[in-house]
């Protein structure tokens, strides 16, 4: 199987490595510095799970010297999906499949609609890795999982063999009967979570056990879901006891990459995660007032981060 990594940071890096260990055919897309050291040097991957150096890899900052593959993983943010569309149209083929694993909800959808309904899956991850240096990702706290399917819910060829392949490389593979359902419970955790860290700038452990910010946690995962139920996705309460628990794992300094990014004036996922949340509800006839609040709170510093950093503004 020929699967190519779009977006090689922690989360790509880790994922296209371990593949590339268990021996699939694995191409990295990137650029700069990391992608001539991964062409020089290889990828080492510091992990408690054990450390790698996988080499060589392959790397290229041109997909159309690629060409077509069997499968494509998307792990840029969310606020570079539109250019890693355009970079991966040669990347793919009559029967090439494309699976993303981005924060947010919309990702599939916007790979359908630029890419072919055929070709989009859907899917989303759990791993806490990032890029310490040009060729080298750190992997910390949790074990690696994807979840992914086709949008549908068939059980295809394509999604058997990347499945077969994600555990051959000791990643943990799920397959759930209902994709969507399983990424907006992801949704419910990470929207909030992102959004009440960034606003507070605060570590989830002190956030959940103060009697007056705990609360806040079950007001903003009742919103998500009761915008997923008005869309007709199979949510109930235990989505927010799910989430809660998952909180209440977390080690007490636990802040969310969106939170990170926001305190450290860098463009964030704010419109994917607490944006999408408000724009859907308003589109379905849902409030979400805490969702409200956090995303025009933070919505100042996002347009100044992102002039800054000179990508498109937010438009909608």
């Amino acid at each position: 199987m020929h699967i190519a990594i779009v977006g090689a940071g922690g989360v790509g890096g880790y994922f296209g490595g371990r593949l590339a260990q268990a021996g699939a055919r694995v191409t990295f897309i990137a650029r700069g510095a990391h992608l001539a050291a991964l062409r020089e040097h290889g990828l080492r991957i510091e992990s408690f799970l054990g450390d790698s150096h996988i080499a060589p890899v392959r790397a290229t900052d041109d997909p159309a010297s690629v060409g077509p593959v069997d499968m494509v993983l998307v792990a840029t943010k969310s606020w570079q999906l539109d250019e890693a569309i355009s970079a991966m149209t040669a990347l793919i083929g009559p029967e090439t499949g494309v699976v993303p694993l981005l924060n947010g909800v919309e990702a599939s959808d916007r790979l359908a609609a630029a890419l072919g309904a055929e070709h989009a899956l859907n899917g989303m991850c759990y791993i806490f890795a990032y890029r310490t240096a040009p060729g080298a990702i750190r992997h910390m706290g949790i074990q690696p999982s994807i979840t992914f399917g086709e949008r549908d819910n068939r059980r295809t060829p394509r999604v058997a063999a990347l499945r077969d392949w994600l555990e051959r490389a000791g990643v943990r593979a799920t397959v759930p009967p209902d994709i969507t359902a399983a990424v907006w419970g992801k949704f419910v955790f990470g929207a909030t979570t992102s959004g009440l860290g960034a606003v507070t700038r605060a570590p989830m452990g002190l956030l959940r056990a103060l009697p007056e910010t705990r609360p806040l946690f079950v007001e903003g995962m009742r919103e998500i879901v009761l915008v997923a139920q008005a869309r007709g996705i199979a949510l109930d309460e235990s989505a927010i006891n799910g989430a809660m628990a998952q909180l209440d794992a977390l080690p007490y300094e636990t802040t969310a990459s969106m939170q990170r990014d926001i305190m450290e004036g860098r463009p964030s996922e704010l419109e994917a995660q607490n944006g999408a949340v408000v724009r859907l509800g308003r589109e379905a006839g849902v409030p979400t007032p805490l969702h409200d609040f956090i995303y025009h709170a933070l919505l100042p510093q996002e347009v100044s981060a992102r002039r800054t950093a000179g990508i498109p503004a937010i438009s909608g």
